[in-house]
């Protein structure tokens, strides 16, 4: 390079990050064409990380706070370029910050029913979703394992990533909790913290720590929801004959109200009979009268022949029907 051409390129004396907005997780310092000035100032702010990259190799980290850049603050990448003890000469290093702080309200979700094994039904498929918040632990292992080289790196980019880790897990968690289905939607913090045990080994795995777990929802497919609702109304049915002697009593103003349709004169039949019988039952039970027509018990008093008998014109008293006369108040008969 010519000495013209070296004094054409830019010396950088001020490295720092300001984030114009939310999401953003690591960020590349601009270096191009561009060398950093013996002494230069690095500002790392509070939520913030910077880590410097020397052909590719990670080198220096750096934790909140103001330095000034020297062969004292650089010491591994001073050892990985070999500069002399001066260290008076311009040097060329990519600079990367990374946000530490808690990336909040991420919302995972089950796509598609994940089956899970419950000890009241067995194998159940259901849909879960919630949110969860985490925040980056250590940058090197995450720029090595996710964000790369790249200029910027969002957490909108790690989603769909960690959404698979939820779901993944999730099976796993359901199963070690114990927690039976019927009992989720009281015990949904609990699910919560077995899920989060689960998640924070793959979490950290990636330079992230998890901070947050919940499970917001649980429920089943459609199909599945209406054989539940069917188990739910039996249990609260109890008594299987009351349940259908009170639907029949239901079934009579309807029935009535459809009287014109055969289907409607069936039902108002069939509702009839059973009411009949069971008004026979219950008036034979008061009289004393056995239901179904029995034979009175020996000793009582014999059933008037209606064929036999007329009633008195002044008293009212059933008499023969060939009486001339009432016994009771001797008032002539017809």
């Amino acid at each position: 390079m010519s000495l013209s051409g070296f004094f054409r390129k830019q010396f950088v004396d001020v490295i720092q990050w300001t984030e114009a907005g939310d999401g953003v997780l690591a960020y590349r310092f601009p270096m191009q064409d561009a060398e950093i000035q013996n002494g230069a100032q690095l500002t790392v702010r509070e939520s913030q990380r910077a880590v410097f990259v020397d052909e590719g190799e990670a080198a220096d980290e750096f934790p909140p706070g103001l330095y000034a850049l020297t062969t004292r603050t650089l010491p591994l990448l001073t050892n990985l370029r070999h500069w002399d003890k001066a260290f008076e000469s311009p040097f060329k290093s990519d600079v990367y910050f990374f946000s530490t702080r808690q990336q909040t309200a991420q919302r995972w979700g089950t796509q598609q029913p994940v089956t899970v094994r419950d000890r009241d039904f067995g194998a159940v498929r259901l849909r879960a979703f919630g949110t969860y918040s985490y925040h980056l632990e250590r940058p090197v292992e995450f720029m090595r394992k996710v964000s790369g080289t790249r200029d910027v790196y969002r957490a909108a980019d790690l989603e769909p990533q960690l959404r698979s880790l939820v779901v993944a897990r999730m099976s796993a968690a359901f199963a070690n909790s114990g927690v039976p289905f019927l009992d989720m939607a009281a015990s949904t913090v609990r699910l919560g913290d077995a899920i989060a045990a689960e998640l924070r080994p793959a979490f950290a795995e990636l330079g992230l720590a998890l901070d947050t777990f919940t499970v917001e929802n649980l429920s089943l497919p459609d199909e599945l929801q209406r054989r539940l609702d069917e188990r739910i109304g039996m249990g609260m049915a109890g008594d299987l004959g009351q349940y259908a002697r009170y639907q029949a009593a239901q079934a009579i103003p309807i029935a009535a109200a459809n009287e014109g349709g055969a289907a409607g004169a069936g039902a108002t039949l069939a509702a009839g009979l059973a009411m009949g019988q069971a008004m026979a039952g219950a008036l034979g039970g008061a009289l004393g009268t056995p239901a179904g027509g029995a034979t009175p018990a020996p000793g009582a008093a014999a059933p008037v022949d209606p064929a036999q008998t007329k009633f008195c014109h002044n008293c009212g008293k059933p008499i023969a029907r060939a009486s001339k006369f009432c016994p009771e108040c001797g008032t002539p008969q017809a």
